[in-house]
């Protein structure tokens, strides 16, 4: 039977379904793609935290529609996408390697060269929409600073575990890990 955690996120309450990481551990998932009410509350929520910023980056993929929000909301701002494959129109690719808690294996983030020549010199936000063990942001890091980007800032909607201790990340709420039963583990 499947198990939930409910949450308020932005002022909205959501049931997270509880999924299996291993034997002893479970996460909360939480998903903004289909809910673009959740998604444009944290968007306002996070821009009313931002520092000043010039453009925006997330990593592929749950984090463009919270991205493509607070552009919108924000001017329509340019933002930025660390992508998990080159694409054809890129003019040239930047490339770092992540391995992420909800994934399997190694992944790699790239970069278009046109964008990074976009973000040198430029104040660039980076943004997610939960933050468990940091490895995407460290990519995303990375990146920015190959591209010559200078991070203003780092946000998501939710710090997960660990990442709830960290003083140099922007959050909205804390979401637990969870052991094997479902009982929220202490922050």
């Amino acid at each position: 039977m499947q198990q939930y955690y409910r949450m308020t996120v932005a002022g909205l309450e959501r049931a997270l379904p509880l999924c299996p990481l291993n034997d002893k551990l479970m996460i909360g998932a939480f998903v903004i793609f289909g809910d673009p009410e959740l998604t444009t509350a944290c968007a306002e929520a996070l821009l009313a935290r931002a520092p000043e910023y010039d453009y925006a980056i997330t990593a592929e993929a749950k984090g463009i529609p919270l991205v493509h929000e607070m552009a919108r909301l924000d001017g329509n701002r340019k933002y930025f996408l660390a992508r998990k494959a080159p694409k054809l129109y890129m003019t040239g690719v930047m490339d770092c390697a992540v391995r992420s808690i909800t994934t399997a294996r190694e992944q790699h983030l790239y970069l278009d060269t046109a964008d990074a020549a976009i973000m040198k010199g430029k104040r660039i936000l980076i943004v997610d929409d939960v933050v468990s063990t940091g490895e995407s942001l460290r990519a995303i890091e990375q990146l920015v600073h190959q591209a010559g980007g200078i991070i203003c800032g780092e946000m998501a909607i939710l710090a997960e575990g660990e990442a709830a201790t960290r003083d140099d990340l922007i959050y909205l709420e804390k979401l637990p890990l969870f052991d094997k039963d479902g009982n929220p583990l202490p922050f």
